[in-house]
């Protein structure tokens, strides 16, 4: 199973507000109805009870049959998830204190491909045809970045997100394979360059510092729209960079091995590198690598980087006439004391890391 997510065209905006008003009603009233019951009885609702009740209130509400059915999957799978009696109250009203952002799940039977056309050059837009209550229809334009036509659509949900722009969540069960490249290459996570290959490929995002000014004034400033457009800049542009980076190491290797650097190492008190080690995405960029290497074929190892910065890729020792301190962050490159080789850091540390994953350095590196 995969997810593709491909944002709706505004002009649907007013239409999906409506039907996820009605999801709300009916997720808020099958939140009171299981609460009630629990009270009385002692006994939770199924999702099989609850069907009983929400059955037929589609064609007043203007929902799929199954539209319903998966709410209240969603309901009880939520509840005995969060072990809670009852559930967050859900409002899409614009003054409302907490608001809920918007919410629509369909079925594999109330959705429908119609078609994929191009736009410009590159750009492709494909329509989707939703069934709703009655023999009703709701036709929906997305900016397709992946060619719907290539897949086999098993479910949909449409999720609004802060910004009030709306997007379209399809599982898809047959989609293209991608073919890994014949390479292997080693990966050493940092905080200057949030990757660096064995290679010498560097991925540098630092998109928290590059905003930092222009947030602080819309702070200060008061301006929530502002605020948020700012956030989200931040992170579709660390996404799409890591995207990127991701897709054309699985491309270009058979083989990607990672060190297995924490992030909750650099983020106490003590360290103040807290937001630098957040922005550098390392989580993010280990489950792309992941679930795409997974896909493709590729091999993906994580694997202990101890001491791989302070050992020369070259002749494979550790100097104690080698600079003081090359295991910070400070000393950036260093010449080896025993065979004279320059290194740069974060390169050796690639080259190392890779080294651990084939194996070829069990003796060279002590472990922890």
């Amino acid at each position: 199973m995969k997810t593709l997510k491909l944002r709706i065209k505004d002009k649907h905006i007013k239409e999906l507000n409506r039907l996820s008003g009605s999801v709300n009603f009916v997720w808020n009233y099958v939140n009171a109805l299981c609460f009630e019951h629990l009270k009385r009885t002692g006994k939770y609702f199924s999702a099989y009870d609850l069907n009983q009740y929400t059955k037929g209130s589609g064609e007043y509400l203007g929902l799929h049959s199954q539209t319903l059915q998966a709410i209240n999957e969603t309901h009880a799978k939520a509840r005995k998830q969060f072990k809670k009696a009852k559930l967050n109250w859900r409002s899409n009203r614009p003054d409302a204190k907490r608001k809920s952002l918007g919410w629509i799940p369909f079925k594999k039977s109330a959705i429908k491909y119609l078609q994929t056309r191009q736009t410009g050059k590159k750009g492709l837009k494909s329509t989707l045809q939703l069934s709703l209550s009655k023999g009703q229809k709701l036709i929906i334009d997305v900016f397709d970045s992946y060619n719907l036509s290539l897949y086999q659509i098993n479910t949909l949900e449409i999720v609004q997100d802060s910004r009030n722009r709306w997007y379209a969540c399809i599982t898809v069960k047959d989609y293209p394979k991608q073919a890994s490249g014949k390479g292997s290459v080693g990966i050493d996570l940092g905080l200057k360059e949030s990757a660096t290959t064995s290679n010498g490929d560097k991925l540098t995002i630092k998109q928290t510092q590059k905003w930092a000014n222009k947030l602080a004034v819309a702070q200060r400033a008061k301006n929530k729209k502002r605020v948020k457009a700012i956030h989200a800049k931040i992170k579709n542009t660390r996404l799409d960079l890591i995207h990127k980076f991701t897709t054309k190491l699985v491309k270009d290797n058979s083989l990607i091995v990672v060190g297995d650097v924490k992030s909750r190492s650099f983020t106490t008190k003590k360290t103040k590198l807290a937001k630098s080690t957040y922005d550098a995405g390392w989580f993010e960029l280990k489950r792309q690598l992941e679930y795409k290497c997974k896909h493709a074929g590729c091999q993906f190892e994580i694997v202990n980087e101890s001491y791989t910065t302070q050992t020369c890729s070259c002749c494979l020792k550790i100097s104690d006439s080698s600079p003081k301190g090359r295991a910070g962050l400070r000393i950036r490159g260093w010449a080896c004391a025993e065979c004279g080789t320059w290194h740069d850091r974060d390169i050796n540390a690639a080259k190392n890391i890779l080294a651990v994953g084939l194996d070829r350095l069990a003796v060279g590196i002590p472990s922890v």
